[in-house]
């Protein structure tokens, strides 16, 4: 996983880790040294539905090295991000079953193409709902205007989504059915009235007449259990995301009751880094609309609770071809928060035949092919523990496993945050009416894995 320091320094942001380094905002030029000259977007299937090319055209053979690549890798996720070619750098990124290949002739930093595929993504969601495959075929002529704006001869250009809303306006029915009659396209009038300003990630003369801000804050926790229940490794990664529509310049400041959890933090560039330093308040002119405020790591694993338990007794016997396959799932440090969205997956070994189960709910299946064992468990009751018990069955004349097979698990809980951050309170200054203010949190499961 990319750390957040990495990843603030290629934004463009201010980050803050105490103890260890601390960045002012560097300027982009600084970390851009070449161009990307061509994008690709690929598939599951290996087919190249669309392309970009800036500078020169770049053929689709370089995507060759590519494909064999991914027929190394036995998952998706597993594709190297950087693959060097004789002429070319390839780095890609794995988002909604798409890949999204750029093509560099010569070295640059990987991670600020990579961080910028990564906004490509977050534009395209923003702008259409969803980002798939059918989605940017039924836009493909918004996507090259917007893929145009942000590159500019390979270079970044406008990557905040407020500007490019305002050059590339986002497509609605009547908007095409005009489009389409008239011949005119999406490209707006005027030039954005953020680009000159001093808070460019924000347009002027915004107004609403509901006038409200929400905060998620989100965490994902990333953990390895081993077979007697102790934690060997626990991070959490983090994010508070916003939703703000306020009428006019706003002001805000965000306090939080607990500050010092976060230590390792990655700020939006409208965040003040001075005042964070110097009182661990958020203070900020926030950009109108959705947008990532901040995004923190917790590595410290006495800060780090697990929220579930795993209880199991998977054994083979040794001169039969049977086994015993029992789990139960309960609740651990919620806060009483009810766990939910619980989803149980297990890669048996392959001599596994089959497998003889009975849920006490939720439903389960195992794949015979893939040896992939789910279990769909919905919400712990903790009145009721769920529970996955029967027998296993071994081909014949296969070997005993030498070792059992890894739990890994999906959750979540809403309004709980694991690492125990909280909002203190949300002010507003430089307007004068009162917006509706809310707060959200939830704690997900990443890469949760449980071993027997």
């Amino acid at each position: 996983m990319v750390p957040c320091a990495l990843l603030a320094l290629l934004r463009g942001e201010v980050l803050v880790n105490p103890g260890a380094f601390r960045l002012e905002r560097p300027s982009f030029p600084l970390v851009v040294s070449t161009m990307i000259h061509s994008l690709f977007l690929i598939n599951s299937s290996g087919d190249i539905f669309l392309e970009k090319h800036w500078k020169s055209v770049v053929s689709r053979s370089v995507c060759d090295y590519f494909f064999e690549a991914q027929e190394r890798a036995t998952e998706a996720e597993n594709v190297p991000p950087v693959i060097p070619t004789p002429h070319h750098y390839l780095l890609s990124v794995y988002r909604h079953k798409i890949f999204f290949v750029a093509v560099i002739q010569t070295e640059v930093p990987p991670l600020f193409v990579i961080e910028f595929l990564h906004r490509v993504v977050d534009t395209f969601q923003d702008y259409f709902g969803v980002c798939s495959e059918p989605v940017i075929k039924d836009n493909v002529v918004v996507v090259y205007e917007v893929l145009e704006e942000m590159l500019d001869n390979g270079f970044p250009l406008a990557t905040e989504s407020n500007i490019l809303k305002e050059l590339i306006k986002p497509p609605t029915i009547l908007r095409t059915v005009v489009n389409t009659i008239t011949g005119s396209t999406n490209v707006g009038d005027q030039l954005p009235t953020g680009q000159l300003s001093v808070v460019p990630w924000r347009r002027t003369g915004v107004k609403y007449t509901n006038n409200e801000a929400y905060f998620d804050v989100i965490e994902e926790i990333d953990a390895i259990i081993d077979k007697s229940g102790s934690t060997i490794t626990a991070e959490i990664q983090g994010v508070i995301d916003a939703c703000v529509k306020l009428t006019g310049m706003p002001d805000l400041t965000l306090s939080f009751m607990n500050p010092r959890l976060l230590d390792d933090v990655s700020f939006h560039p409208c965040v003040r880094f001075k005042r964070w330093e110097s009182e661990r308040t958020l203070s900020f002119i926030p950009p109108d609309g959705n947008f990532r405020l901040l995004s923190y790591h917790v590595s410290a694993q006495n800060l780090v609770a697990i929220p579930v338990y795993v209880k199991h007794n998977i054994s083979f016997r040794d001169s039969s071809s049977l086994g015993r396959f029992e789990i139960t799932v309960g609740p651990k440090q919620t806060m009483g928060k009810t766990v939910e969205g619980v989803i149980v997956l297990s890669q048996m070994h392959r001599g596994v035949l089959n497998m003889s189960l009975t849920p006490s709910q939720g439903t389960h299946t195992f794949d015979p092919v893939t040896k992939m064992l789910s279990w769909d468990v919905g919400k712990i009751n903790p009145q009721k523990l769920p529970s996955l018990k029967g027998t296993m069955s071994l081909q014949a004349g296969a070997s005993k496993p030498d070792e059992n097979p890894t739990v890994n698990l999906q959750f979540k809980i809403q309004q709980l945050a694991i690492s125990g951050l909280k909002v203190n309170r949300l002010d507003m200054y430089g307007e004068k009416y009162k917006p509706f203010k809310g707060i959200k949190y939830m704690t997900k499961a990443g890469k949760f894995q449980v071993r027997t």
